[in-house]
């Protein structure tokens, strides 16, 4: 043990006034989550059906800025179609991060298409803009059907899915300017960015859909849950059909026009989600002070706190600090969990995952020395 890593515990323990077990992120349910849960149970719509999904879309679209929001059962159903919907298929290729969560991953492997990975920048731990350009330069090339084809693999490059890592806004604007000149659909992983601006823009706006996921961990909960957020009424239209079983309309008959999904979010989890964006600005509020208190701590540290960037505005969803090296990080992560403090590494980078090890990928020389070195920190509203 060393000084760092007892005051470490000692300052996170006073932050969240407690001596027992800390989690990194817990659920919070300060508002009106008990009673819009009784309401639905006594309107006897506790499935797909009922006022709570409307509203919660409607609550969704205005905070976000979006035309529509389709609710779907968890953010990797969400990033599902909201591929299929952006023409993503099979043998397709799909460019992501690879220091991001599997789901990401999945939802591109659910489709037939496989993922491709680039680095990413080591301020925002988002998708770098350079390492997508020097990617598609290097292998891309736009041919006379309009489409972006990968020379080497010749197979049709279809969308680019950029995470907003941790709650911290990417380069959305460059990155959308280089799909933009190859003709390649952008679609955001916005799982963890709810309440996450870049300027004035909230994340998942640039492209032409996003993906957000209200699992038990996430700013705003659900129990599960995800969000399609697009201001295509196209795609807004399909990804509501397909995300209820393609079924058409009729007073009787079952009647479904193509392969389709069980992917609706039921009323009962809409009700949480109502009662928790009435709270979400206070909620945000509260995990940027304590964002603001841990980066004052650290400044007076040799350990970089990770911070949004100057055009952007970060939920903080999760904090995070970089340590020496991965023997470093290792000694801080078991320091602090056998002292009952939850932290946690970044994710395991999905080109190291034996389904994923074959893909074609640039030097990510940026993703392994953060995976080598992140370290994430209780982040839970304190109210």
């Amino acid at each position: 043990m060393n000084n760092f890593q007892k005051n470490l515990v000692l300052f996170i323990r006073s932050q969240f006034k407690s001596s027992d077990f800390i989690p990194l992120h817990q659920p919070c349910f300060k508002g009106n989550e008990k009673k819009y849960l009784i309401d639905t149970i006594d309107s006897s719509f506790v499935s797909t059906i009922g006022n709570y999904v409307n509203q919660f879309e409607e609550s969704v679209a205005k905070y976000t800025g979006s035309k529509y929001a389709i609710a779907t059962v968890n953010g990797t159903a969400a990033l599902h179609i909201a591929l299929l919907t952006a023409g993503v298929g099979q043998n397709d290729e799909v460019i992501t991060q690879s220091l991001t969560f599997v789901a990401t991953c999945n939802a591109i492997s659910y489709c037939g298409a496989e993922s491709v990975f680039v680095d990413i920048d080591k301020d925002d731990l988002g998708m770098s803009p350079d390492s997508l350009l020097d990617f598609l330069e290097l292998y891309a090339e736009l041919r006379n059907d309009g489409l972006c084809w990968n020379k080497k693999t010749n197979r049709v490059i279809r969308a680019c899915v950029p995470v907003h890592s941790f709650g911290h806004p990417v380069k959305i604007f460059k990155i959308k300017e280089i799909c933009d000149k190859f003709n390649i659909q952008l679609v955001e992983d916005a799982a963890e960015s709810l309440g996450s601006y870049v300027n004035k823009t909230h994340t998942g706006k640039f492209g032409i859909s996003a993906a957000i996921s209200f699992n038990g961990n996430k700013i705003v909960t659900t129990g599960g849950g995800g969000m399609i957020i697009t201001d295509n009424k196209l795609v807004a239209e399909k990804a509501k059909h397909i995300t209820t079983t393609a079924k058409k309309k009729h007073p009787w008959l079952f009647i479904h026009d193509q392969i389709g999904y069980n992917y609706r979010l039921p009323n009962l989890n809409a009700a949480l989600g109502v009662a928790q964006m009435e709270v979400l600005d206070e909620y945000i509020d509260k995990k940027r002070e304590l964002a603001n208190n841990y980066m004052s701590w650290f400044s007076n540290t040799n350990y970089k706190f990770v911070t949004e960037s100057s055009q952007s505005r970060s939920n903080y969803w999760l904090n995070s600090f970089l340590a020496d090296n991965r023997e470093d990080r290792d000694r801080l992560l078991k320091y602090t969990n056998m002292n009952n403090i939850m932290t946690r590494p970044a994710w395991t980078p999905m080109h190291t995952l034996k389904m994923f090890k074959g893909n074609l990928r640039t030097d990510l020389s940026n993703t392994e020395w953060i995976e080598n070195r992140l370290v994430n920190i209780p982040s839970s509203v304190i109210l």
